[in-house]
């Protein structure tokens, strides 16, 4: 009997996040890493969606079976009793705008053979957020699935001996090559292209073959550029701004969701932007909306831009 091939797959760390909100007087630690984030939001949209990760020994089993509950395939997560889980601290400024990374404990690097024998998925997301993805991991996914997508954040970070973050690791770009669809903040494309204006640093992250180009830019909404032709993809009101992590996570999921039921780049955006804009109503990941009301949202976001 084949196995079952799932919509979406994740790959990169899992991490134990503490959070420092402004509005609350104690840091609270909850489940997080991009993996965390864009699997549920494949879900929430009906989507099935798996992840391949390694944890180590401090790793709750309370995490585990959340995210089963979710219905989150696990089946590509190991675990090891002997090696720290990948820890963040995130701390934000009082308008929420900016935000102080810094890495507690990182885990185990990720390689071909820890995808699963037989894997396949429609799409395979490559998250990393510390280093733990080498190329000859993307290699191996590129025979897994017919679309990848990559956030490269994880790929550009450097740590200091204080678990101090900054942009500027050495990348290996013929990760690029293998890549579909990539999706960054504006800061990140500029740290990796060089460039110091977003036309050019879409231009130099088209010319390596990537077809379609997302750059999020927070409150300003996204960029998204597909066969020569840009469009600014406007921020979804939210209800509540509580907690902005994920958001970005979120908007790759959903739209990645949509793409693969050949629905136009365009409207894959407005759900996106849709999506991100309830997970910030809720902190860490706990909130993610009804699929009713993303739907609703982005219809909005997609015949305000038909219109224009």
């Amino acid at each position: 009997m084949a196995a079952q091939i799932c919509d979406i797959a994740v790959v990169g760390h899992f991490s134990i996040d503490t959070i420092l909100l402004p509005s609350r007087t104690k840091p609270f630690i909850i489940l997080g890493g991009s993996a965390t984030y864009t699997s549920f939001a494949v879900k929430s949209l009906d989507a099935t969606a798996s992840v391949i990760s390694k944890v180590g020994g401090n790793f709750p089993e309370a995490y585990l079976w959340w995210l089963g509950q979710e219905g989150i395939d696990l089946s590509g997560v190991t675990k090891s009793a002997s090696e720290p889980t990948t820890c963040f601290e995130l701390s934000y400024s009082k308008d929420l705008s900016e935000r102080t990374l810094t890495l507690k404990s990182k885990g185990p690097l990720l390689g071909p053979d820890d995808v699963p024998k037989d894997f396949r998925a429609k799409a395979v997301h490559i998250a990393p957020i510390a280093n733990e993805i080498p190329y000859e991991l993307v290699e191996r996914l590129k025979g897994c699935a017919d679309v990848l997508s990559l956030d490269p954040q994880g790929l550009l970070r450097s740590f200091d001996e204080a678990g101090n973050v900054t942009e500027n690791a050495c990348v290996d770009y013929r990760i690029f090559s293998l890549i579909n669809i990539y999706k960054s903040s504006q800061n990140e494309i500029y740290a990796l292209t060089g460039e110091s204006e977003l036309k050019p640093a879409i231009k130099a992250i088209h010319d390596v073959g990537v077809e379609t180009v997302i750059v999020t830019m927070g409150a300003k909404g996204s960029i998204l550029s597909v066969e020569g032709a840009q469009y600014n993809i406007e921020a979804c009101p939210s209800q509540v701004l509580v907690d902005p992590t994920g958001a970005g996570d979120v908007f790759i999921g959903s739209f990645l969701t949509e793409y693969l039921r050949q629905k136009e780049s365009l409207w894959c955006a407005s759900v996106g932007s849709a999506a991100a804009s309830c997970v910030v109503e809720g902190l860490g990941p706990t909130y993610f909306g009804r699929k009713e009301e993303i739907y609703r949202r982005a219809n909005s976001l997609y015949e305000k831009k038909l219109k224009q």
